[in-house]
């Protein structure tokens, strides 16, 4: 089991909290927490409300979505230091956007969303930082998703 100065260390070496302040760190590394998944295992699904956020530390985590007419369509795969479960953090919606499943035993850096946004809120030099890097991660995914369903789409047609 880590110690909380075990979670502090892993993460300060994470890109994704470069910037905050020694103070910004110790809160989140008091939120945080390590789980582990054994292969096949499904974090979340598409469509639900799943209340956290996940940074992947070890292992693969393959990100699929259903396209109706077209089936599972895999959209991502995640590896060491990606965000998943980032619709957590949506204020409205919190719906995920797709599913979750583990491919190879993986271990995450798990925050609960509603006690992150708590600390954002709280925190607005870390709240800025977060919701600034989150929407990257929206942007990239959202284009990413699109460019792929746009190529599933065409090679339907050319069928």
């Amino acid at each position: 089991m880590l110690t909380q100065t075990d979670i502090t260390s892993t993460i300060k070496s994470i890109p994704w909290f470069l910037g905050l302040s020694t103070e910004s760190l110790q809160r989140l590394s008091d939120i945080a927490d390590i789980r582990s998944f054994g292969t096949d295992q499904i974090i979340f699904n598409e469509g639900e409300q799943h209340p956290y956020l996940y940074v992947i530390l070890d292992g693969r985590v393959l990100m699929e979505s259903i396209i109706p007419g077209l089936g599972t369509m895999p959209v991502f795969t995640a590896e060491s230091l990606d965000v998943i479960g980032w619709s957590s953090l949506t204020p409205v919606v919190r719906q995920k956007t797709s599913t979750a499943r583990i491919i190879e035993p993986t271990k995450c850096l798990t925050f609960h969303a509603e006690t992150l946004m708590q600390l954002c809120e709280a925190d607005c030099d870390l709240g800025f930082i977060i919701m600034r890097r989150l929407a990257n991660i929206v942007a990239t995914r959202y284009l990413s998703h699109r460019l792929q369903l746009l190529e599933k789409l065409a090679s339907q047609q050319q069928a």
